[in-house]
């Protein structure tokens, strides 16, 4: 028996039994797969001021400010012309890049070091079954948690792109200061970056985009057309990982339902343009803590009543901006026309300063004490 089961030891799990740690709440985190399988998947690597100050917080922060790359801004091409987004100078914020299985890795050896218990390969089949006060659904949008809230009871509100991300990671050192967000007649391309040695690229595909189709020579060629500009030229070498990703917007309503609440993945997706998904988890569990907390300690129950409310604020706020940045850069299958829009709006993000705030400000994400 414990206070609080975890179901799931990614980034959301894994924080949410450090907080209730750190209140002297006891948590079990149950995960499915191996240590070294969860330790090693690719997923997001931008986090937001308010990801690195809650880590902060919790003391797992050392290697993170070691290794993660700072970055002041994003750059948005089109056509040749690149306009920098300066986060840093409009907002007074600035995002750390540092892969999320490294995050992981970080939370996994805190909570070991803790004694809090994580039973790896040990999948959780009904989460009602688990003997605690409260289950945290923090298993992704594929876990069953979900699924364990009555459908007469859920609203699933689901959007899926025609399009997909083929990405990769290669031995290659990067050639650019910022990320570089590309409109391409050819489609989308972005790149990015893990180390000062490794980088991290995406191409637009189609969904059912075969990934023997892309050998290593085609990805490269493809990557100087979309993002190369004259007398610059993306930095090559030996590709290690690659896979396609499909793009869909999801969120379930409520996020929890008795003694269920869910977090990250389990309740929304976003696509991956904003850059928001581990960011939206972190948030989740912050307030998901805050509200355990008042019901074991103050034994006020106000905080877990409104945890949805509260949660989906920020998902929904993170939503449109994904969505938004998702219908600029892409090419969406709609002709001309909104090719010609696409342009419209990134000119004239080129020419105002408003425009460059209201973007500067949403990527990096409001401070938490003015979004609650």
């Amino acid at each position: 028996m414990t206070q609080v089961g975890v179901v799931g030891a990614g980034p959301a799990g894994l924080t949410l039994a450090l907080l209730l740690h750190r209140q002297g709440i006891e948590s079990t985190v149950w995960e499915s797969r191996s240590r070294e399988y969860v330790e090693q998947r690719v997923r997001a690597g931008v986090l937001e001021p308010n990801t690195v100050e809650l880590f902060a917080s919790l003391g797992v922060d050392e290697r993170l400010r070691r290794e993660g790359l700072v970055h002041d801004g994003i750059h948005l091409r089109r056509q040749g012309r690149t306009t920098k987004i300066p986060l840093a100078e409009l907002t007074g914020r600035h995002l750390t890049v540092y892969g999320q299985q490294e995050v992981v890795k970080d939370l996994i050896g805190a909570c070991l070091e803790r004694g809090i218990r994580i039973r790896f390969e040990t999948p959780v089949t009904d989460p009602g079954e688990l003997e605690c006060d409260f289950a945290a659904g923090c298993d992704g949008f594929h876990g069953v948690c979900r699924g364990a809230i009555p459908a007469g009871v859920r609203t699933e509100h689901e959007h899926v792109y025609p399009m997909a991300w083929l990405g990769i990671l290669a031995h290659a050192a990067p050639t650019t200061d910022e990320l570089i967000y590309a409109w391409h007649d050819n489609g989308f391309a972005l790149y990015s970056m893990r180390s000062p040695s490794v980088s991290r690229l995406y191409l637009q595909v189609s969904p059912d985009t075969n990934i023997a189709e892309w050998p290593d020579e085609r990805i490269w060629d493809e990557l100087q057309i979309r993002l190369g500009t004259e007398g610059w030229r993306v930095g090559e070498g030996e590709i290690f990982e690659k896979g396609v990703t499909p793009m869909r917007s999801f969120v379930c309503e409520p996020m929890q339902h008795g003694r269920l609440l869910l977090t990250g993945d389990a309740a929304h997706i976003v696509p991956p343009t904003g850059a928001k998904g581990l960011n939206l988890a972190v948030n989740d569990v912050r307030l998901l803590a805050a509200a355990l907390v008042a019901h074991y300690v103050q034994e006020d129950d106000s905080l877990l009543e409104r945890y949805t409310s509260d949660a989906l604020r920020r998902v929904w706020r993170a939503q449109e901006f994904s969505d938004s940045m998702t219908r600029l850069l892409h090419q969406l299958g709609e002709g001309t026309y909104e090719a010609r829009l696409q342009l419209a709006r990134l000119e004239y993000l080129e020419r105002s300063d408003a425009g460059r705030r209201q973007l500067a400000e949403n990527y990096v994400g409001l401070p938490v004490a003015e979004d609650f």
